[in-house]
Order: C-alpha cells, then structure tokens, then sequence
C-alpha cells in the first residue's frame, strides 16, 4: 500500500478511526477502504473550507463533477481522484451522493427538526458505511441500519461543534436530542438482531466509535455526552480487533 501512503498520512491527521478500521479489514480491501475514508474526509473539509456559502457550493459542486465523470473514464492526473479510480474504477461514480449530502453543510444550516438530521446521517455516514461494507462483501439489512445508528451516534457525539458552525438543530431541546438518541438505538437492535448475516470479515468496517451507549444515553437525558479519552477510543478498537464484535 506503499502507493497510498500520502492517504493514509492524512487519515492518521483526520480520521484514526477509519483508517484503523481500513487496516483491520481484509487485505484485499483496504485499498478500497483507504481511498474511500480518504474521499469522505476530502469532502467534509471541503464544504467547510470558507465562509461563504456560496465559494463552499462551489467546491463541493468540483467534487460531485469528478465523481460523476468516473462514469465516463478514467480522471486526469489527481492526488485523491488516480487512487480511488485505481481501487474502485466506475464504480466510483456511486459516490457521488456522498459529494451531494455535503451540500447541506456547505450552506451552513441548522436542521430544523430530526428527521431532517436522520435523513442527512443516512446520505453521508450511513451511505458510507454502506459502500464499506459493500468493499468488505456484506450488504443488507444489517448494514443499512449499523449505518444509520453509527452516523447519528457520531452526530450526536459532534453536535455541539457542529452547533457553533450553525450546522447544528435550529432548535437543540432535550425533545429533539432524545428524538435522536431513540432513532439510533432503534437502528443498532435492528443490526444486532441481524450481525449473523454479516461476514466476519466485514466486522471492521460497522465500527461504531467509543462508547455508542453513553452517547445515546446522554442525549436520552438532553445533554450532550462527554468526549471519550485517548485511552477509551483505542480500548474501543482493540476489542473490535480481537473479538469481531461490531453490534452494539
């Protein structure tokens, strides 16, 4: 993986955790999984790469442009783009909605209530978690609710940085957090009842973060759950690592 190096060196900075989950995976698809974090990572700074909504729209319009002309061949010459058309050739134009959901973050506007969130969770970590596990040979029901209760989990988690950034709920209630908070765990009782349809090989990649419990069990309360520690979040993986258990 020699070739993916700069991608990786930038998951390890963005996103450990998914670039963990990439190494865990089978060898034959962390090419796939490392230029796909990559991508998800290249495309969440980009929507909040400037002020103006409209030079955000921009950028992100550039990304959705690449994405859907994988379609028609191979890219030009790209840091991200020759990679991830290398591991994932046209199949890399079924990205492109991941490009498309972040222009809700481009516009920097609070939901105004939490279907709007459960909705945007299921476009961007959701659909992500969905083009992983396809990567790893698993698709599903267990998936496609893994992928909706991991993306809330993780909204939650960074709601009150994305609030500061008017990204959060227009208005942020104990109601609305709980409304949430249930949406996921009804999610992950889905994906747990059906894990025996999903390959062990798969496990690494429906990774939940740390301690997806006591961040539903915080917003069950109306608060906002306390960031987990260094020493927690690598707890977390090792125990995926050793046991496979992925379900929460």
């Amino acid at each position: 993986m020699s070739d993916l190096a700069p991608l990786i060196d930038r998951l390890r900075r963005d996103d450990p955790d998914r670039l963990a989950m990439a190494l865990l995976a089978p060898a034959a698809a962390r090419s796939r999984l490392v230029t796909l974090y990559a991508l998800n990572a290249e495309l969440a700074r980009t929507a909040l790469s400037a002020r103006d909504p409209m030079v955000a729209e921009i950028r992100v319009q550039w990304w959705v442009d690449r994405l859907q002309a994988f379609a028609d061949g191979t890219p030009p010459p790209h840091e991200l783009l020759t990679p991830l058309w290398a591991a994932w050739g046209p199949e890399a134009a079924g990205m492109t909605g991941l490009a498309e959901a972040r222009r809700h973050d481009a516009a920097r506007k609070p939901f105004t209530d939490p279907l709007e969130v459960v909705a945007y969770a299921d476009a961007t970590g959701g659909a992500l978690m969905q083009l992983a596990a396809r990567a790893a040979g698993a698709e599903g029901p267990a998936v496609l609710a893994q992928g909706r209760a991991a993306a809330l989990t993780a909204w939650l988690r960074a709601r009150p940085a994305l609030q500061a950034l008017g990204l959060g709920l227009a208005r942020p209630d104990a109601a609305a957090l709980r409304a949430l908070a249930d949406s996921a765990a009804r999610a992950f009782a889905v994906a747990r009842a059906a894990r025996r349809e999903v390959p062990a090989a798969a496990a690494p990649v429906l990774f939940a973060g740390a301690a997806p419990r006591a961040v539903l069990a915080a917003a069950q309360e109306g608060r906002d759950p306390a960031p987990p520690s260094e020493f927690r979040r690598r707890a977390a993986l090792l125990r995926l690592a050793l046991t496979g258990q992925w379900w929460v």
